[in-house]
């Protein structure tokens, strides 16, 4: 049998008609005389990390009676932003006087010192600067943002708003009429209603079973004195965190705020929110708000939760993401929209306050397909609790969306801090934003298995509706006694 010879050209073909070559591996390396690959066609580079903060940016301290200070320096912009952060808010308050807090908030934008509403909103308006007071659950604030050089403005109004709030009866009296009338056009929003009957049907006698801006109820019943017995009780130095970011000067800004707030009295910090139920439901509850006029049912499951300083957090969120957390990568926006085509869209969460709040999904269908989704939300709820945990897949995908996402969600110095003084609210560490990044990485399968099982519980979760009962109950019936409110 004669040899066959291949000459160099015919070498060369078979080379590029090999399966390596058609695989895409088609460039040469540079070594080669090849070029690389386009940047589009490489591995995106690790994130770096190191201090989210820049080594002497930070200046913490804090005043002789207890009053906590942060200022983070930066100045690439002529811009300053500053206020008082609160340990206390809405949770703090018996359920009885629930939208308290959002009342006295409010009032406290519409005069102070020797300025009436108008002419506070004027000297803010015409410094091209912004006043907000508000109050979530955990926190009461003031923040003032504007020009670097008005800061001395910004400290003025920030003393008048925090020592001196008028609290005028006029005021008082406009803000609850306007709040009430919110309360009111929420019993016409089944995205909103269905979320006051849901935590009524999680947490009936605690403050986190009312809304958290209250009741027409509760808001009626309020008056101008518990508006000022709120801040005052809430405004203690040892319950205080004064913050400041931007073009400032640490040294000199320690020194106004001790001028303007050193002589506070030290008193005793006002209790937090009670603690919650540690189990919520104790075994199922079916619940169906009636709305016969509705065409759509919104549909919310839930039970008890964790709270914002819980170990198991970083798994947790994890789990969270694969489930229903992370939008169309989830395995509810997969199943029950884009599989069954049930629904726009479905998402799980939980609510992280100083103590637990809830867990919960929520989402929405047409009216006869109720059954069919609640009967989804439980498999799935179900699988990756038992048969179908998280995957190796899964938790590398969501390590890596949360280490990006972290990232962006501390852009500007501003956000920074509002991380840092969220960190001093709660008691965490204050290496919490350098250490986030490892703490993801270093979370291993079993533990997110492990937290899974501890944490959801299909078999007892509340399964609020809202809809026409006389089209719903029936196709709930067979999972258990239905309750129609």
């Amino acid at each position: 049998m004669r040899e066959m010879m291949r000459s160099p050209a015919l070498l060369l073909t078979a080379l590029l008609l090999s399966p390596l070559a058609l695989s895409g591996c088609t460039a040469l390396s540079p070594a080669l005389g090849g070029s690389p690959p386009p940047a589009w066609e490489l591995p995106p580079p690790p994130p770096a990390e190191g201090p989210i903060v820049e080594a002497g940016a930070l200046t913490r301290a804090e005043l002789d009676n207890g009053l906590t200070i942060l200022i983070l320096e930066d100045r690439r912009l002529p811009r300053v932003a500053l206020g008082l952060e609160l340990r206390r808010g809405m949770g703090s308050v018996p359920p009885e006087k629930a939208g308290v807090a959002a009342i006295t908030t409010e009032v406290m934008q519409r005069g102070a010192g020797d300025r009436d509403g108008l002419a506070l909103a004027k000297v803010v308006e015409d410094a091209g600067a912004s006043l907000s007071v508000d109050a979530g659950w955990d926190t009461t604030g003031i923040s003032l943002a504007g020009l670097a050089e008005d800061r001395d403005l910004l400290m003025e109004i920030l003393g008048d708003v925090a020592l001196r709030p008028r609290f005028d009866e006029e005021e008082f009296t406009k803000a609850v009429a306007e709040h009430r009338a919110g309360l009111v056009a929420g019993q016409d929003d089944p995205a909103t209603l269905i979320r006051w009957n849901a935590i009524r049907a999680l947490y009936e006698g605690h403050r986190y079973g009312v809304p958290s801006g209250g009741t027409e109820e509760t808001v009626a019943g309020l008056t101008v004195d518990d508006a000022k017995a709120y801040w005052d009780a809430r405004f203690v130095p040892g319950n205080a965190i004064f913050w400041a970011v931007g073009d400032v000067d640490a040294t000199a800004m320690v020194r106004e705020v001790e001028a303007l707030f050193g002589s506070l009295e030290a008193r005793p910090v006002p209790a937090n929110t009670p603690p919650s139920p540690e189990k919520t439901p104790a075994a199922r509850r079916i619940i169906v708000v009636d709305k016969p006029e509705l065409g759509q049912a919104r549909i919310i499951l839930g039970h008890e939760g964790i709270a914002r300083t819980e170990t198991e957090r970083i798994p947790l969120d994890l789990m969270n993401d694969a489930l229903g957390g992370s939008g169309f990568s989830s395995r509810l926006m997969k199943k029950v929209r884009s599989d069954e085509g049930l629904t726009y869209g479905i998402g799980s969460g939980f609510s992280l306050r100083s103590v637990a709040g809830p867990f919960s999904i929520s989402t929405f269908t047409r009216k006869d397909q109720v059954r069919r989704v609640v009967d989804l939300v439980l498999a799935e709820l179900t699988a990756i609790r038992d048969d179908r945990p998280v995957s190796p897949e899964e938790l590398a995908k969501f390590v890596s969306y949360n280490v990006g996402r972290f990232g962006l969600s501390l852009e500007t110095s501003q956000s920074v801090l509002s991380s840092l003084v969220d960190l001093e609210v709660h008691g965490l560490p204050d290496d919490s934003l350098d250490t986030y990044r490892g703490g993801l990485r270093a979370v291993d399968l079993e533990t997110v298995h492990e937290v899974t099982r501890k944490r959801l519980h299909p078999d007892r979760a509340a399964i609020v509706v809202l809809g026409p009962a006389e089209d719903i109950v029936p196709q709930l019936e067979s999972l258990g006694e239905v309750e129609v409110w």
